[in-house]
């Protein structure tokens, strides 16, 4: 008994102090620990671009580091997976695409993530617009012509960057839209694409900026029209297809932040306050600009409603052509 009224005093002084300790590191501000950004294509390409250009600034801002892991495979379904599996605690964040998120459930009957249920928006970044180009062996001018030269009885084959891209499925919206006989010939990539169709062996493509903007300033393809809602800064001359008649041909690559369902609102509401500041510093958005994407930065709540009407316009049409890939 002695011992216990001994050792009461000291357990009352203790207790306070440990409750404290617990509370603090429950309440520890976030992001105290580096933060993994996975990026489910190879170093070098857009989606790897714009997550280290943005990567580079957030890290400053939140006094963190941000690592860049590269996970590609799977049509993205490799690093999505294991994001979805990752602890919802805001420390591991995916550059998810229009296939990781949109395209995917409706190209594959199984799945080892489900997009709606497994990984939670948190910003839109930015767009890739879709560009129309033609190769030197198709001397076609304008919308018009190309649509003239792709109804002839044998019709014109096509690259993409890949089955079930959004190159390759900007591609069968333009189809579909003016009633053209295309044949797709897929690539892995959207360069060994792009140097078929120079080389004349393919006829056109949908390309983006990013990936073609070297293709398309050395005269090598000919940009025809863009599928987007106006004009690209960059590209003045090129009409929309839109101004050509053709106004629901619009298709862009959409890459933005997801992280684990169940990461707590308020750790995403953090996440995007700063992964959006990181896009709208003037100097990111002029990296992102000259490299051919659109900056964009929204709320959860937008992005979520985005991704929500993209997967019933475009599933629709993965579903009507019978696009499978598995």
């Amino acid at each position: 008994m002695r011992y216990f009224r001994r050792i009461l005093p000291v357990l009352a002084l203790a207790l306070p102090v440990a409750a404290a300790t617990c509370a603090a590191r429950a309440g520890e501000a976030y992001p105290s620990k580096p933060l993994r950004w996975v990026v489910p294509y190879a170093a070098g390409g857009g989606s790897d671009f714009l997550a280290r250009t943005i990567g580079q600034d957030l890290s400053q801002r939140i006094g963190q580091t941000v690592v860049v892991d590269n996970k590609p495979g799977g049509n993205t379904a490799i690093a999505a997976a294991e994001t979805a599996r990752a602890q919802p605690d805001g420390y591991t964040m995916l550059s998810a695409d229009n296939g990781t998120l949109v395209f995917n459930p409706a190209l594959y009957k199984k799945l080892s993530y489900d997009p709606v249920k497994d990984l939670a928006p948190v910003t839109l970044m930015g767009r890739f617009p879709m560009i129309l180009v033609v190769g030197p062996a198709l001397p076609v001018n304008n919308v018009q012509e190309f649509v003239q030269a792709a109804k002839a009885k044998d019709g014109l084959n096509y690259a993409s960057a890949g089955a079930g891209s959004p190159h390759h499925l900007a591609m069968e919206l333009l189809k579909v839209e003016a009633g053209l006989n295309l044949t797709h010939v897929p690539y892995r990539g959207a360069a060994p694409a792009l140097t078929e169709v120079a080389g004349g062996q393919v006829a056109a493509m949908m390309v983006d900026l990013a990936a073609g903007a070297g293709f398309i300033k050395g005269g090598k393809v000919k940009p025809i029209a863009v599928a987007n809602p106006t004009r690209l800064a960059q590209l003045p001359d090129v009409p929309t297809f839109a101004e050509a008649g053709l106004k629901n041909v619009e298709a862009a690559a959409l890459v933005g932040v997801v992280v684990p369902a169940g990461t707590p609102k308020a750790t995403i509401a953090t996440l995007n306050k700063q992964v959006v500041a990181s896009v709208n510093e003037p100097a990111v958005r002029q990296r992102l600009v000259e490299f051919g994407i659109e900056p964009v930065g929204d709320t959860p709540e937008q992005y979520a409603a985005l991704l929500a009407s993209e997967r019933a316009r475009w599933q629709k049409l993965i579903t009507d052509l019978g696009i499978k890939l598995d």
